[in-house]
């Protein structure tokens, strides 16, 4: 993993933010950070990196995973406060509660053809949003993002994952994803889903992480 702090100002409260495969921190630096500190997580070609430490010096812990970040997340269960997934499940590819299996074997092996295509018009769904996103673009390159699925495909086979039911307090659903369907996240996350009117990509929806968090 990969990690940058969008906000370091010594507060007693951090939000630490474990983003979506392909991205980094440049489409994130908009949002207002107010009073906390602002950890992200990203890259996940591998999950070394370990900072449960710093995190836990913290008064004041939240966690929010997007995406691919929840399988990430989880995997790591570090312990927080409050645990916020953001379109994502703890099973990243699985036909019933996740991306199904045939979608993401497309998405893997036309992985280049897609993100210098329409991948993330995809993932935006609405075309202003798309535009907004194209002024603060990811900065890593193509061939970068493409090892990454390529490592967390072989991941997500070598690990077996059994959700404990209690993890994720709260869990964003953009009804209009076309990323992984909200259906499947609906069925995931049951009683905690707050169904939102967006694509795979919410942040626009929010002025802040504070926002966001409540």
């Amino acid at each position: 993993m990969q990690y940058h702090w969008l906000n370091r100002q010594n507060n007693d409260k951090i939000i630490v933010f474990f983003g979506g495969w392909s991205f980094d921190y440049k489409p994130f630096e908009y949002l207002d950070c107010k009073d906390y500190d602002v950890l992200m997580f990203y890259d996940y070609s591998n999950l070394d990196e370990n900072l449960a430490q710093t995190v836990s010096n913290y008064r004041e812990k939240i966690l929010v995973a997007w995406s691919m970040g929840v399988f990430a997340a989880y995997l790591k269960k570090w312990d927080f406060d409050k645990k916020i997934a953001v379109n994502g499940t703890p099973y990243p590819v699985d036909d019933e509660f996740g991306i199904p299996k045939r979608i993401f074997e497309l998405t893997l092996k036309y992985a280049q053809t897609g993100l210098e295509g329409k991948f993330y018009q995809n993932v935006f769904t609405n075309p202003d949003w798309f535009e907004r996103y194209l002024k603060t673009p990811v900065e890593r390159s193509i061939d970068n993002r493409v090892e990454e699925l390529v490592s967390l495909d072989k991941l997500i086979k070598n690990t077996k994952i059994e959700y404990d039911g209690k993890y994720f307090d709260k869990a964003i659903v953009g009804v209009h994803d076309k990323i992984i369907p909200p259906k499947n996240q609906l069925k995931m996350w049951e009683n905690i889903a707050e169904a939102v009117d967006c694509g795979h990509f919410p942040f626009y929806n929010y002025c802040s992480w504070e926002e966001l968090c409540n």
